[in-house]
């Protein structure tokens, strides 16, 4: 049986840098970086005090459903919202049956878990919101998206820390290959700028302390690179079965060809030394796109300003790729979005396809003394124009988990 193809047709994000995919684009082009003292709270208290927020009006946006909802939903339906737009899709005339969303997140409604445990705390547990179970709940996104879509296909929720949603991604390539579906939204999002999370990666020693200049805090691939910046949002995206994108006219941004996972099977929180892992979810996206190695000419990195990340992905993109290792642009989208956790493969994903329709490569900013450890082309500081073949978009998560998903410049 041919394998269907699969390709993206809407796209939505919300992030540090805006609150749509054209704004995002722009400042990631530019370089401009979203790292800012926070101001959700008093994080005086904390070794790291920095952080990528986005700019964010609940009651403006979601009116009175906004106590039902938490924000990292909030930031989800918006980002679905705008792909299903853009994909010009009518959900009106869709048949729902065949429509699935499949979203990720690490943590889910952590607002919500913090604000409703000190109202219990403060005022007794009579005073819990009856809203609070469904609010809080990692699948309420993708169950959101559903009810208010109409998509009535495979609908449930990937949890794998900062893969959970290059899972979600990959999941729903492959039910549009395999022909259960014809259009998935997928992606992810992520709400954990709090005081519970921030001190807990604070305190693990995984967060830059840059806090006297926050826009160059977050340096992946730096040599003076000394921990990520937290960020927050959303990205989503409209994949659709090519043959009914191109009958109904739909814009194509790239095609989605490949989906490789994996495990480090190695420790909770550090990456094995030489790569491996990440490497083999390389090999295996290129094995299942039927992509040789030197059709790669952009990888968008999980890169998180962390010392061990940083140089186990350098290792483990050389592995792979080998000769064409030298000849291909690295770029990390977290040195301006931040790190967005669970959220970070359906941000970077989106910023990918545009660049591949764009022609264009983003900058990994703050990058100023290089690194023996890191010794690829990370794109510094400016954008680089470039007519993108095929890109690897890479997300790895604590637990050892490894995903690389292959996409295509789309040829009409």
């Amino acid at each position: 049986m041919t394998q269907r193809r699969v390709v993206i047709t809407g796209v939505g994000v919300v992030s540090a840098l805006g609150n749509d995919a054209p704004t995002n684009l722009a400042a990631a082009r530019a370089g401009k970086s979203g790292a800012r003292l926070v101001t959700k709270f008093d994080a005086s208290k904390l070794a790291c005090r920095i952080a990528c927020e986005v700019d964010w009006d609940s009651a403006a946006r979601f009116g009175r459903e906004a106590k039902k909802l938490d924000i990292f939903c909030q930031y989800g339906i918006t980002a679905a919202d705008e792909a299903i737009v853009d994909s010009g899709l009518d959900m009106s005339v869709e048949d729902g049956k065949r429509c699935g969303v499949i979203t990720g997140s690490g943590i889910g409604g952590l607002h919500g878990i913090e604000n409703q445990y000190q109202q219990m705390l403060d005022r007794g547990p009579h005073r819990i919101s009856p809203h609070f179970v469904p609010m809080m709940m990692i699948n309420a996104l993708s169950g959101q998206i559903s009810i208010r879509h109409g998509m009535k296909a495979a609908n449930y929720t990937t949890a794998s820390a900062c893969a959970s949603s290059s899972h979600a991604l990959g999941l729903a390539f492959r039910t549009i290959r395999e022909g259960d579906c014809d259009v998935m939204v997928a992606g992810g999002s992520e709400a954990t700028i709090t005081m519970l999370a921030m001190g807990g990666f604070s305190n693990m020693k995984a967060m830059s302390t840059r806090n006297d200049d926050p826009e160059r805090a977050c340096r992946p691939f730096d040599k003076d690179r000394d921990g990520f910046v937290m960020g927050e949002g959303a990205g989503m995206m409209v994949l659709e079965e090519l043959e009914r994108a191109k009958a109904r006219g739909a814009r194509i941004y790239a095609e989605m060809k490949g989906f490789g996972m994996t495990a480090d099977a190695h420790h909770i929180t550090a990456p094995t030394p030489d790569g491996s892992g990440p490497a083999n979810a390389m090999r295996d996206a290129l094995r299942d796109g039927r992509c040789d190695p030197e059709r790669i000419n952009y990888i968008n990195a999980h890169g998180t300003s962390t010392p061990l990340n940083d140089a186990a992905e350098s290792r483990a993109i050389r592995t792979v790729l080998q000769e064409q290792a030298d000849k291909l642009c690295v770029s990390s989208s977290k040195s301006m979005v931040g790190h967005v956790l669970g959220g970070s493969g359906g941000v970077e994903l989106v910023l990918s396809a545009l660049m591949a329709y764009e022609g264009v490569v983003h900058p990994t900013i703050n990058y100023e003394t290089p690194d023996p450890e890191c010794d690829l082309d990370y794109v510094p500081n400016e954008a680089r124009e470039l007519q993108i073949d095929h890109l690897l978009s890479n997300s790895l998560g604590f637990g050892g988990h490894n995903v690389s998903l292959l996409l295509a410049r789309f040829d009409a």
